[in-house]
């Protein structure tokens, strides 16, 4: 799951990053108004933490021109307004959930899970593919009934071929859901991950089409 911060403290934006990469998530960060609503228009994300006292472009603005767009991104507004009256603006201006800061990490990241169930549209968050069930509220994964444990990456790279069955994902597109801006990504990083994956899945769960992607076959295409 990739995320977009929006955060100008630095202090806050190190902690946040810091603990959502530890939980398995991709996190792009920006500090001001104005980037967020660049990345927001050229880029998809899976859910926005958005503060609202930003430099040079308020987040209710941001949040507005992302809903004017017809974009339907789950939205979380992190910020030191405690007021009702901001409370109720930003929830009018489309936000989904709203969390006062200071807030506890642990708090967080289940008003982050509960927002990717919405914007999934599941009432039962479990994907199964072939024997395999994974379950991005706990980001537990089991194969016929036993867990598997999977690093941080190895599950991102995960999720995107299981939530997409039969859809064939490049490079570019699985680096994308693996790794946030900035960060180093290998000339085979992709394949070494895939190879793991193979190993604790058997070697047909992911298939490849030479020079296009890779996929996870629909049920019964295997």
């Amino acid at each position: 799951m990739r995320i977009l911060l929006v955060e100008d403290d630095v202090m806050i934006g190190d902690g946040v990053r810091a603990s959502l990469r530890q939980d398995g998530y991709v996190v792009d960060w920006v500090r001001t108004g104005r980037a967020a609503d660049a990345a927001l228009t050229a880029e998809e994300f899976d859910l926005v933490l958005l503060d609202l006292g930003l430099p040079g472009m308020d987040g209710i603005d941001v949040l507005r021109q992302l809903r004017a767009r017809k974009k339907n991104t789950p939205v979380i507004v992190i910020t030191a307004r405690d007021d009702i009256e901001d409370r109720i603006m930003g929830l009018d201006a489309g936000a989904d959930d709203y969390v006062v800061k200071p807030f506890h990490l642990d708090e967080l990241s289940a008003r982050i899970r509960s927002g990717l169930r919405r914007g999934a549209g599941r009432g039962a968050p479990e994907i199964e593919v072939d024997g395999v069930r994974l379950n991005p509220a706990t980001k537990e994964v089991m194969k016929d009934g036993a867990q598997v444990l999977l690093s941080a990456r190895e599950y991102a790279l995960l999720e995107a071929l299981m939530t997409r069955p039969g859809q064939i994902l490049s490079r570019a597109q699985l680096e994308e859901r693996m790794y946030g801006w900035g960060e180093d990504i290998g000339s085979n990083t992709v394949e070494v991950y895939i190879h793991a994956l193979r190993r604790k899945f058997g070697v047909d769960f992911i298939q490849n089409v030479r020079g296009v992607g890779y996929f996870v076959p629909k049920a019964g295409t295997a």
